[in-house]
């Protein structure tokens, strides 16, 4: 399994062998190890090859296990207690698979025997993070540090291999997301199972041949006396990255309880880890007590604040703005301020492996989102008019020409009595319906901008409607349009006493030319909107599912048709004039010229944010697409 060296007072508690601590003064002495126990000795059904390491309880051992003829790791203890059966049964490739234990009750022993893994720990990887010098530490760094471990054991490291040349190409801070994407996959598929870690640390993460890291030691050490007075000897855990609410249940002076311990306890410890590999140290400064209490006391002081900004400095220069910001979410003192479970966090750092989802989510320039969530909102409501305003006008134009020119003057007055009231009367009644469609997304944006907190229901409700939103306001758009077909020549015949019946088929023409207007070239704008802030502000504080995945699709579907109704407009026109009668043609020829340029540059700048809001799509798709994965 690799060298598991126990610092920072190091012990794992077993909630199945106690359920309340147990003062130290009345606890046994726990029996050494048999001496004999060495390389080239047998223990029961294993040949011991070579000690991988060593801690305070237990040593490890690379052994040929006789009966299966296979290497594997044994971890050999002193008997106290049983092991939780759970732990046997957990088969995920970020987690050490643990095969069985056995217990030798003439000799107090207990073998726990289980998946060798060849490439070394994450303490080494950490011991040359802090001897590279940050503008050289890449992917490169964490393979050679396998390489080392298995040249160590006498093992051919692996080359050539495609998973190792995507990581030697990964820069250092997304080697860091990569480690803490698997690591976070697996503390979700423990906590599924009912099974918590409490003692995450670099030397509890081994390195596959290929750098997968896998978690050990799922509280699977247990001793019932550490000697001296450390208060973590009531149950496990290292002090250096324990959550606040770990380090006060560790503490018998403290109120809190192991059972105030949940997954957010191991997203804590496993923030406190991916910082310190991505520093070379942990985001708190040293202490210097006596005592383990006192250090108890110092350390719990420390992290009931938020990362001091002197740590957050001391980041790599490449590290993402989003790495920055889910380590420290994952760093909140108060728990209820962290990523909820490790399938939240998961795909967070899938975000981080992503360049364009990232910068989507959490921009890159510190001005890019300077006014918060609703800068851009001007530059939508002009989005949306210009064209709605356009097809007003040159629906107001054509029927003008073609139809009212030809009415008594008292009948052309009356046209335009029912312009002046039905035109602004429908854009005001549409924009207050677009504002009420709207309403909860704009409640929502504006909330966390301000630090508010929102259930996940709610999330994932406000990042579906977002995903909408293009489409209700396009479809509230052409509704208008046609109830403005209808109502319109309605109103001009109550008004004029009647109209030629001819006229109706100019009526469904211009209504059939603005309602594409009016579909099309508002949707991109405020499709464009949704992908690039509204929507990232959502996933910055949640998790997307099957849900998003899907309505990202749908999205992506309707963007295109969207583009051939943009690039149908220009179309339309044209085709109109060849059903106008001869007479016709020269007085809306203009109209239709302004129309058909108007198109062509409409459908250039629809065109070109289709090719920006596609690549966007994509890539918020391969990050939700990934948590479905792992969650199916």
């Amino acid at each position: 399994m690799g060298t598991r060296p126990e610092d920072d007072g190091t012990a794992a508690f077993d909630p199945a062998a106690h359920t309340a601590p147990q003062p130290i003064s009345e606890r046994p002495a726990a029996p050494e190890l048999d001496e004999d126990l060495e390389p080239g000795r047998r223990i029961d059904d294993f040949d011991l090859l070579l000690e991988l390491g060593h801690g305070a309880f237990a040593t490890v051992f690379l052994a040929r296990q006789r009966s299966m003829q296979r290497l594997v790791a044994v971890k050999i203890s002193t008997d106290h207690g049983t092991e939780p059966q759970t732990l046997a049964q957990l088969d995920h490739e970020s987690i050490v698979r643990v095969y069985d234990q056995r217990v030798l009750p003439d000799r107090g022993l207990k073998l726990l025997y289980m998946q060798y893994v060849p490439g070394g720990t994450l303490a080494a990887v950490l011991k040359r993070v802090r001897a590279t010098a940050p503008q050289r530490r890449g992917g490169q760094l964490l393979l050679d540090a396998v390489d080392e471990a298995l040249a160590e054991k006498g093992e051919i490291p692996t080359s050539g291999t495609r998973a190792r040349d995507e990581i030697a190409n990964l820069s250092w801070p997304e080697t860091v997301a990569w480690l803490g994407r698997r690591l976070a996959g697996a503390l979700d598929y423990a906590e599924r199972r009912g099974v918590l870690h409490r003692d995450i640390k670099p030397a509890n993460v081994l390195l596959s041949a290929y750098a997968a890291p896998k978690l050990a030691d799922f509280n699977i050490s247990f001793s019932d006396h550490v000697a001296g007075s450390s208060p973590v000897a009531y149950f496990g855990g290292s002090l250096a990255y324990m959550s606040p609410e770990h380090l006060e249940a560790s503490h018998p002076q403290l109120p809190g309880t192991v059972d105030d311990l949940d997954t957010r306890s191991d997203i804590y410890a496993l923030g406190v880890m991916l910082w310190e590999l991505l520093a070379g140290h942990r985001p708190f400064p040293p202490i210097e007590a006596k005592d383990a209490r006192t250090s108890v006391a110092q350390l719990l002081a420390l992290r009931r604040r938020p990362i001091a900004s002197r740590f957050l400095d001391d980041l790599p220069a490449d590290c993402p703005a989003s790495l920055r910001r889910v380590l420290l979410t994952c760093l909140a003192p108060q728990r209820t301020d962290r990523w909820a479970n490790g399938a939240e966090l998961a795909q967070q750092f899938e975000l981080c492996l992503d360049a364009r989802a990232r910068d989507l989510v959490d921009a890159p320039e510190p001005g890019h989102r300077f006014g918060g969530p609703l800068w851009p909102i001007p530059i939508l409501a002009i989005a949306i008019a210009v064209p709605n305003v356009a097809a007003a006008g040159y629906n107001y134009h054509y029927n003008k020409t073609l139809i009212v020119s030809k009415l008594t003057p008292e009948a052309q007055q009356s046209f335009h009595d029912v312009a002046r009231v039905l035109y602004p009367l429908a854009i005001a009644v549409a924009t207050i319906l677009i504002l009420y469609t709207s309403r909860h997304l704009i409640r929502i944006s504006v909330g966390l901008h301000r630090g508010r907190k929102y259930p996940d229901a709610t999330l994932t409700r406000a990042r579906i409607d977002a995903l909408r939103l293009g489409n209700r306001v396009a479809e509230i758009a052409f509704v208008f349009w046609v109830l403005g077909g209808v109502v319109f020549p309605i109103m001009l015949n109550l008004v004029a006493g009647g109209v030629p019946h001819g006229t109706y088929a100019h009526f469904l023409l211009s209504l059939v030319v603005c309602g594409a207007v009016a579909l099309a070239y508002p949707y991109f704008a405020i499709t464009w909107y949704v992908v690039r802030f509204l929507y990232p502000i959502f996933l910055a504080h949640g998790r997307s599912d099957a849900a998003d995945v899907e309505h990202l699709r749908r999205l992506a579907r309707h963007t295109g048709f969207y583009l051939t109704v943009a690039a149908a407009v220009p179309l339309v026109g044209v085709t109109g004039i060849t059903f106008l009668p001869t007479s016709d043609i020269d007085a809306i020829i203009g109209a239709v010229r302004i129309l058909c340029v108007g198109g062509i540059i409409g459908f250039v700048l629809a065109y070109v944010s289709y090719g920006v809001i596609e690549k966007d799509l994509q890539a918020l798709e391969r990050v939700a697409a990934a948590s479905r994965a792992d969650t199916a």
